[in-house]
């Protein structure tokens, strides 16, 4: 049979052929957009000129942020050097997890925490901002400074990635996975803030060694913002990989991790992965996941450590009545943070609005009273 009748052959020249005429209308929907645009310059140029001036404003304040000011730098580390225990052999410290978009509650929490005598630090473990952006961070950093007295170190969460990422983390809270010790306890923060892939120099070397230095400690307590499986089951994916999580999941059962600390999911889940106890804490203002009021509720951790032995209590945070502002205060609050740290941006682009609009009105005064004799 001749080949240019095989059926093959009319499936491929039938494909060329939806393929041509696709792109042929996607080049004259271009073709007409590109004589629309040109024929409102001529016949609108003011307010063509108005409506580019501001499409560049919104623009420039986008590329000028990576040059504006940081609202903190290093802040995990100056943060672990002033942590105070009185006794190395019995303290306490919070734990909460997922409180973006939250005023009311997560401030509550704060204050809650904050209250207590007992309580040396706390820990964020992501999430802290809906995307990475300079004014989001200062939002959340004035909310814990106004609130919190005690020292607060983070975790990055997936939510951290979005935007500016690892980098504009790494430049306001340092490195994205350290660890630390107090007395005969040893403290791991991780970054699996990724989902499917656990960060490679975590997993090739430096959570191993840092698992071996942990040994002679009474406590080995690992943070993580991805829980390493989904205590919902299999059809849920707020979890590391499969492939992901064996590689820490083994470290962590070979060298005897006391605790895990997890956020991830919007709500309250505690139990075991292979042996290890875990916690799953995210309830710190974000969403709930669901309404099982034996899971999904506001809430923060009190983990108690008495000579080797870690005790925890769930702290929960009453949910206020006008919940509704919330979000709406949230978002005011935002705003603020935004003006804060693109104070000359916004100065510089009301200038340049303001030097449109009056060159806007003296075209339109040309063309009612006609040019000056």
């Amino acid at each position: 049979m001749d080949a240019s009748y095989s059926p093959s052959s009319k499936i491929t020249s039938k494909r060329d052929s939806v393929a041509r005429q696709i792109i042929m209308k996607g080049l004259n929907l271009a073709n007409n957009m590109v004589k629309i645009i040109a024929h409102s310059a001529r016949q609108y140029p003011i307010k063509s000129f108005c409506l580019t001036l501001c499409i560049l404003i919104v623009l420039f304040v986008d590329v000028w942020e990576p040059f504006s000011s940081l609202p903190a730098r290093d802040w995990n580390i100056k943060n672990l050097n002033e942590i105070r225990v009185a006794d190395p052999d019995g303290f306490s410290f919070s734990v909460f997890g997922e409180n973006r978009y939250s005023k009311f509650i997560f401030e509550n929490l704060l204050k809650i925490i904050d209250h207590d005598p007992d309580i040396v630090f706390a820990i964020s473990l992501g999430d802290m901002v809906s995307r990475g952006r300079k004014y989001k961070y200062a939002n959340f950093l004035k909310q814990v400074r106004d609130n919190l007295s005690i020292p607060l170190i983070t975790t990055m969460g997936n939510r951290e990635l979005l935007g500016r990422g690892r980098a504009l983390y790494h430049d306001i809270f340092g490195p994205s996975y350290y660890s630390f010790h107090i007395g005969k306890n040893y403290f791991m923060v991780l970054d699996d803030a990724g989902n499917e892939d656990f960060d490679l120099m975590q997993k090739d070397g430096w959570l191993e060694t840092e698992l071996q230095n942990s040994q002679q400690y009474n406590t080995r307590i690992v943070f993580m913002h991805t829980p390493l499986y989904d205590p919902k089951g299999e059809n849920h994916q707020h979890c590391l990989t499969d492939k992901s999580a064996k590689t820490p999941a083994n470290l962590f059962l070979k060298y005897h991790v006391t605790h895990i600390f997890a956020s991830r999911i919007h709500g309250y889940f505690n139990g075991r992965w292979k042996g290890i106890p875990y916690t799953i804490t995210g309830g710190a203002g974000a969403k709930l996941h669901g309404t099982d009021p034996d899971h999904y509720f506001f809430h923060f951790l009190k983990v108690n450590i008495n000579k080797g032995n870690v005790d925890i209590e769930v702290k929960q945070v009453p949910r206020p009545d006008y919940f509704w502002l919330d979000r709406l205060l949230y978002n005011f609050k935002q705003i603020l943070s935004f003006s804060s740290i693109h104070l000359i941006e916004i100065i510089f682009s009301i200038i340049l609005v303001g030097l449109a609009t009056l060159i806007y009105r003296s075209e339109s005064r040309k063309k009612i009273l006609g040019p000056k004799v």
